[in-house]
């Protein structure tokens, strides 16, 4: 459920009130997962959302889950005003959101969007994806094992937890995020501004990086140290809170 009460700027300005940083996590680990270690220095300034998609717990599992689907799902839920930030393949699904919603929102920040059809030709985007086809999905262990190695995460020490286990199954059920339709041309004409957050670890990451940065008009930030952890990586708070701020 979204949170709708606001809370103070706390600058010293009893009367300045700020809307919501959506956050929006990517594979295998929920909103609690990717962003809990930002919520409490984050609600110091502003309201927060960690939005957990459709599929991952605590919501219930899913069959199959598709980026259009939760797009939709999202766009719904975000109100004028927030500041949208997305991860990975939450990170695709923020980018067809905002050029969704009916709300007026105030920013848009992805961090390595798995977008690899705006950059398919690309040598290191093929060999990733083929890399991708090769994941095994004989059990939630191997798939993890697998699927964050090769996206450039930590991968887990021994047996899964219940709730890991859960993400683990969600990851392995998504449609494949390359299949996304990213519409360059309606996102850039929207009036908010768009920062593209890469990792430098992955050219394939990077590839995608450099088209959104040019066909949306993006800033563009380089936060090398977590991999493709990117919420975890030195300075991604402090990238995060300039450029809401400055929106």
């Amino acid at each position: 459920m979204l949170v709708t009460a606001e809370i103070p700027f706390r600058s010293g300005v009893d009367c300045l009130f700020v809307t919501r940083i959506v956050l929006v996590h990517g594979s295998v680990g929920n909103a609690e997962a990717a962003f809990g270690h930002l919520v409490a220095p984050l609600s110091e300034r502003f309201e927060v959302e960690p939005y957990t998609r459709s599929g991952y717990p605590p919501r219930p599992p899913l069959e199959r889950i598709d980026f259009d689907q939760q797009a939709d799902e999202l766009a719904a839920a975000l109100r004028d005003g927030d500041h949208l930030v997305g991860h990975s393949y939450g990170a695709v699904v923020s980018l067809l959101a905002a050029a969704r919603t009916k709300a007026r929102i105030a920013s848009l920040v992805v961090s390595e969007p798995p977008a690899f059809g705006l950059a398919r030709d690309d040598p290191a985007v093929q060999a990733f994806l083929e890399g991708y086809a090769r994941v095994s999905r004989e059990s939630p262990e191997a798939f993890a094992s697998a699927f964050l190695a090769l996206v450039g995460s930590a991968t887990p020490p021994g047996r899964l937890s219940p709730a890991l286990e859960a993400g683990v199954r969600a990851a392995m059920v998504e449609r494949t995020p390359d299949q996304a339709v990213i519409p360059l041309d309606a996102l850039a004409a929207a009036p908010f501004p768009k920062l593209v957050i890469s990792g430098a670890h992955h050219p394939a990451f990077d590839a995608v990086a450099d088209v959104l940065e040019q066909g949306l008009g993006a800033e563009r930030a380089v936060l090398p140290g977590a991999g493709h952890s990117l919420p975890r990586a030195p300075g991604y708070l402090e990238t995060v809170v300039s450029f809401v701020e400055r929106a």
